[in-house]
């Protein structure tokens, strides 16, 4: 092994590889996820773990797992969001005790038609039905936040749209 190259876990590289790549793992962060404090949370923990782990990481690919921490903890946290927003979901605001079974189990059988459908669209379709639906995205700022322009937004929405219809074709709500 050369004993020349950059050690990682030298304070000296380490704050200079900061210094290099904070600018465009930021805005990396902030393109993925839309949120300029929660970027800034991905990235500090994603130099925490380059830190934590800087004995293992080759200097030459320690951009790479930089990047690729802070789309993990990116996707890790939306997986959460999911998890969190479907238990959200099952109607808190209504009183269920009033509730018949059938309604119930009709409204059960719904969100997992809807779940299934949605989770059957391509990565790009549900990533723009999403954003727009669920985040209350406008499709200029996914366009933005997607680095897409507004018409592939358009276009895939309108492809998601036609296949929610078409596959919840026929189930009433």
């Amino acid at each position: 092994m050369n004993s020349s190259k950059p050690k990682l876990c030298q304070e000296s590289y380490f704050d200079s590889f900061y210094l290099e790549h904070i600018q465009s793992v930021n805005n990396f962060a902030y393109y993925k996820c839309g949120d300029k404090a929660a970027s800034l949370d991905f990235v500090q923990d994603a130099f925490s773990k380059v830190w934590e782990n800087c004995s293992k990481i080759d200097f030459e690919k320690a951009k790479t797992y930089l990047f690729t921490t802070v789309n993990n903890l990116f996707l890790n946290t939306v997986r959460h969001q999911k998890v969190v927003m479907s238990y959200a979901k099952e109607s808190p605001y209504v009183d269920q005790t009033n509730l018949s079974p059938e309604y119930l189990l009709e409204e059960n059988e719904f969100k997992q038609k809807l779940e299934s459908v949605i989770s059957d669209l391509s990565e790009e379709q549900r990533e723009v039905f999403l954003l727009n639906r669920i985040e209350d995205k406008k499709y200029r700022e996914i366009a933005e936040l997607l680095d897409i322009s507004q018409k592939t937004v358009e276009k895939r929405m309108s492809a998601a749209l036609k296949i929610l219809r078409k596959k919840m074709e026929g189930i009433n709500i």
